[in-house]
């Protein structure tokens, strides 16, 4: 049985993704990917104008007249959304969680897909490959797609305990004792040499899986925050076979400290919680380095590979920025 909120959910998502798709979408999803290939149609006369090479030479011998082939673009695509619900993915401080605009975004990517005819398939992963749904057209595999993501739960990390204050930073810092007090208070943070990423985030098993789940060249979507370590040569390996577009989650608390005092920060996919003097301004400072760096270097790697990539703010549209995407790859496609 699938309960009652999700339902409720999927009928919002489907109402407005899929009228969204069709109005804003449609034109610059079909403009944006080039088809698989040229399929013979017919043949037809011979006209002025016409390449030699397309004439079908044994039924212009049988007619006597000369006629060519013509060929149309195979449209038909497989697009694969590789969707990342590892734990970091419940957060979100601005209109909703990252799982939330990953199921938007998902929605909106497959109705844009099925309006053209196209395939859709699916790949759920967390610290491993958690579902896998084959590539198929249909309004009712949208929904189910959708579902998938909106039901899925994320395991909770090993020694999480409940809080309040229930913030995710991935950034490694500790807590020092005793500097300058002589009691041991946890009175100001060191900061670890490198961040540790994605305690329970496998993008690298999700990267492998899609050359397994689709063996023709798909366009496939990798929605995540990206918070996470080791994928990068899964990620090359990946954008040779296929048209990758990474869809970044973020949310400006990813790189950004309020200023509140003494904070208890957990780590949602580790469990491990610090506690933060966040009223420090070198703390606040040292932490937004440190997260820039690491976008920084996300971005560099993106571009070192070729990739579009498209970022998705929790707290903004998740529309018009893949609107943007589909326009400039369309720009670039039609100058070809």
């Amino acid at each position: 049985m699938i309960p009652r909120e999700i339902l409720a959910a999927l009928r919002t998502i489907e109402i407005h993704t899929a009228r969204l798709a069709n109005e804003q979408l449609s034109g610059t999803y079909k403009s944006s990917f080039k088809g698989q290939g040229l399929a013979f149609r017919e043949v037809r006369p011979y006209q002025a104008g016409d390449d030699i090479r397309t004439i079908d030479w044994n039924v212009s011998a049988r007619m006597n007249e000369s006629f060519v082939k013509v060929f149309v673009e195979e449209r038909e695509m497989t697009v694969m959304l590789a969707v990342d619900l590892s734990a970091s993915e419940r957060f979100g401080t601005q209109r909703a969680p990252k799982a939330r605009v990953a199921s938007e975004v998902a929605a909106l990517l497959a109705f844009s897909a099925i309006r053209n005819n196209d395939r859709v398939g699916l790949i759920l992963s967390t610290s491993k490959v958690e579902r896998i749904v084959p590539p198929k057209k249909g309004e009712k595999h949208v929904m189910r797609v959708v579902r998938e993501i909106l039901g899925f739960e994320a395991p909770e990390a090993a020694g999480a305990r409940s809080t309040d204050m229930r913030v995710k930073k991935k950034v490694a810092h500790r807590p020092v004792r005793g500097l300058g007090d002589g009691e041991g208070r946890m009175s100001r943070l060191a900061p670890a040499p490198y961040p540790e990423l994605g305690a329970a985030t496998d993008l690298k098993a999700t990267l492998e899986a899609l050359a397994h789940v689709a063996r023709r060249r798909s366009v496939a979507f990798v929605v995540s925050d990206f918070f996470t370590a080791g994928y990068e040569r899964a990620l090359s390996l990946a954008s040779a076979k296929h048209d990758v577009i990474p869809v970044v989650l973020v949310d400006k608390r990813d790189f950004e400290l309020p200023d509140v005092g003494l904070a208890t920060f957990e780590d949602l996919e580790s469990g491990e919680m610090v506690v933060v003097d966040t009223s420090d301004a070198s703390v606040r400072a040292h932490f937004k380095r440190e997260m820039q760096r690491i976008r920084d270097a996300r971005r560099q790697l993106f571009f070192k590979l070729g990739l579009d990539s498209v970022e998705i703010d929790t707290g903004g549209s998740f529309v018009r920025p893949i609107r943007d995407l589909f326009a400039r790859r369309a720009r670039r496609v039609s100058t070809r």
